[in-house]
C-alpha cells in the first residue's frame, strides 16, 4: 500500500489522498470593471486539467478578501456575488470527480499592486489599475516599490470582517477547505515578522502582539466556517534571515512556527501548510528538491498539529517517503503540476496505487 495515496481526514472531511496541488497565481483575471477578481475560462480549466489529474485536494490561488488585497490587478478575489457564482461552477466540477475544492484566503499587505510576474512583478501605479498597499509598517518590499500606508486598528478590524465575510461566500461557492494565507511575505506573514513589523501598539512589538491579527483572523473564519469542515493556515516558517544588516532585529523563525502551530491548533486550525520565506527581498534561500520539509517534520514531531509539506517535491517515491516516514501528513506539488497535470495518477500508478481516471480516460488505465 501507499501511504500517498491514503486517505486523510480532516474534521469531518475525507480527503481522497495525500497528494495536493498548491495555491499559484495565475494573473489571469479582469483587472477592472465587472469582470475584476472574477474567476474565467483559464482558471476553469487550469483547476479542472489537476482535479483530473487527480489531485485529492486543489487549493485555489491567493483569493483576496478586499480589491487592495490582491497581489496584482490580474489577482482573484471573493468579495461580490459574480466571483461567488464563478467559483461555485469550478467547486463543482472538482468535487464531481473526486477532488475536495479548497480556497486560500489572503492579503497582500505592502506586496500588492504588482504586475505579473512574466511581465517583471513589478509595482504598478494607477496608470496601470494599480493602488497603494497597506502594511503593519510604512517598509518598502524592496527598493523601487512603493511604500506602503501603516494600518489603523480599525482598518485591521476591516480586514478580519473581510476574511470571514469572504470565508461565507466561498462556503456558498461549494469550497470544502479554507485556507488562510499566512506566508510568502503577504500581509499576515508582515504582522507576524519582527522584520516587517514595527508598530508600538497591540498588534507589534512582544510575540504576542505579533500573533494576534494572524489569531483574529483564523478565529473569524472559523467562527463562520462548518465545525466540520477543516480550516488550514500556510506558514512560512521562516524568514531565512539570522540578522538585517541595516535593522537588528531578526525575522521570524523556525521556533516561532512551533510555538505557533501550538497556539493555531488551539484557535481550531486543522492542519499547517508548511512553506518557508517571502517576507525579506534580501534572504538567501538555500533552495533545493524538499529544502522545506524539515520544517513540515519539525511541527510534526514538536506539536500535535497535522503539517503538509512543499517545495520542490518531483519525485513520486520522494513524495512517498515525506509522508510514509511521518515527515509530514501531505505534500503539495505546485510547478511540477503546472508541468504535468496527471501527476498524482502517474504517481500512484508507480507506486502501486489505483490512479483515478475519469470515465472518458478509461483508456489510460
Amino acid at each position: 500500500m501507499s501511504a500517498l495515496f491514503e486517505p486523510l481526514t480532516l474534521r469531518g472531511l475525507t480527503i481522497p489522498n495525500r497528494v495536493w496541488m498548491a495555491p499559484m497565481c495565475q494573473y489571469s483575471a479582469a483587472c477592472d470593471g465587472p469582470g475584476q477578481g472574477v474567476p474565467t475560462d483559464w482558471h476553469f480549466a487550469h483547476l479542472a486539467a489537476r482535479a483530473v489529474g487527480g489531485a485529492g485536494l486543489i487549493l485555489t490561488e491567493a483569493t483576496a478578501v478586499t480589491p487592495e488585497g490582491r497581489i496584482s490587478p490580474y489577482d482573484l478575489g471573493l468579495w461580490n456575488d459574480r466571483q461567488q457564482h464563478e467559483f461555485a461552477r469550478i467547486t463543482t466540477f472538482l468535487r464531481e470527480h473526486g477532488t475536495v475544492p479548497g480556497i486560500q484566503l489572503a492579503h497582500a499587505g505592502r506586496k500588492a499592486s504588482t504586475g505579473r510576474t512574466w511581465r517583471g512583478g513589478g509595482p504598478v501605479g494607477p496608470e496601470e489599475a494599480g493602488w497603494q498597499p497597506v502594511a503593519p509598517s510604512p517598509i518598502p518590499f524592496a527598493e523601487g516599490h512603493l511604500t506602503p500606508t501603516e494600518l489603523s486598528v480599525a482598518q485591521i478590524q476591516e480586514i478580519v470582517a473581510a476574511f470571514a465575510a469572504s470565508a461565507r461566500r466561498a462556503l456558498a461557492a461549494g469550497f470544502e477547505v479554507a485556507e488562510v494565507h499566512g506566508a510568502h511575505g503577504y500581509l499576515i506573514n508582515q504582522f507576524l515578522s519582527p522584520h516587517t513589523n514595527h508598530r508600538t501598539d497591540a498588534y507589534g512589538g512582544s510575540y504576542g502582539n505579533r500573533v494576534r491579527f494572524a489569531l483574529e483572523v483564523v478565529d473569524a473564519v472559523r467562527e463562520v466556517w462548518p465545525g466540520h469542515l477543516p480550516v488550514l493556515f500556510r506558514v512560512s516558517a521562516t524568514d531565512w534571515l539570522t540578522e538585517d544588516p541595516e535593522d537588528p532585529r531578526e525575522g521570524w523563525t523556525g521556533d516561532d512556527t512551533v510555538r505557533l502551530a501550538k497556539e493555531l491548533l488551539a484557535h481550531g486550525v486543522d492542519l499547517l501548510d508548511t512553506s518557508t520565506g517571502g517576507n525579506a527581498s534580501r534572504a538567501r534561500i538555500p533552495a533545493g528538491p524538499g529544502y522545506q520539509v524539515p520544517f513540515a517534520a519539525r511541527v510534526k514531531a514538536e506539536t500535535d498539529l497535522p503539517a503538509a509539506a512543499v517545495g520542490m517535491i518531483t519525485e513520486p517515491r520522494k513524495a512517498e517517503e515525506i509522508v510514509a516516514s511521518g515527515q509530514a501528513d501531505a505534500v503539495l506539488l505546485g510547478r511540477e503540476l503546472l508541468r504535468t497535470p496527471y501527476w498524482p495518477n502517474l504517481a500512484a500508478k508507480e507506486l502501486g496505487a489505483e490512479p483515478r481516471w475519469p470515465d472518458p480516460y478509461h483508456r489510460a488505465v
